[in-house]
């Protein structure tokens, strides 16, 4: 069974510290192997030009393959990152920000996604991320 936005939406809520709650991010679309997340715009994460902080964006990719890897698994198990790599292609500069995290492959104790960050308004590629997390229960 599919893992509801609303239950996604309870994962980020009750798993992140409050400074990653303190972004506003929030679950449009979970699947099997993906969820997708909504970065809303504020002027807070910005930097000097009007641009979305990469620090904001990597802190949103890496939050997304948490609920990827949850949506997958069923539910919430504790997990690390073990890696990120992010290259950062555009600033976005007043729009929310999609970000979509597929899962390539799931394992018993290692994640893997790929992460589009996306301009909401223009639909511009922003960054590609890759993570990595080890699964600890």
């Amino acid at each position: 069974m599919t893992m509801t936005t609303a239950e996604a939406d309870k994962i980020l809520s009750a798993n992140f510290a409050p400074w990653v709650l303190d972004l506003g991010l929030t679950v449009e679309a979970v699947g099997e192997d993906r969820a997708v997340l909504r970065l809303p715009w504020s002027g807070r994460l910005a930097r000097e030009g009007g641009g979305l902080s990469g620090q904001a964006l990597m802190a949103a990719a890496d939050t997304a393959t948490v609920i990827a890897v949850s949506a997958a698994r069923g539910g919430f198990v504790p997990m690390t990152t073990v890696q990120q790599s992010t290259s950062f292609q555009r600033a976005v500069t007043g729009a929310d920000v999609l970000i979509d995290a597929v899962l390539t492959k799931l394992g018993r104790r290692m994640a893997f996604a790929d992460v589009t960050l996306s301009d909401a308004a223009s639909g511009a590629l922003a960054a590609r991320a890759s993570t990595v997390y080890a699964l600890l229960g």
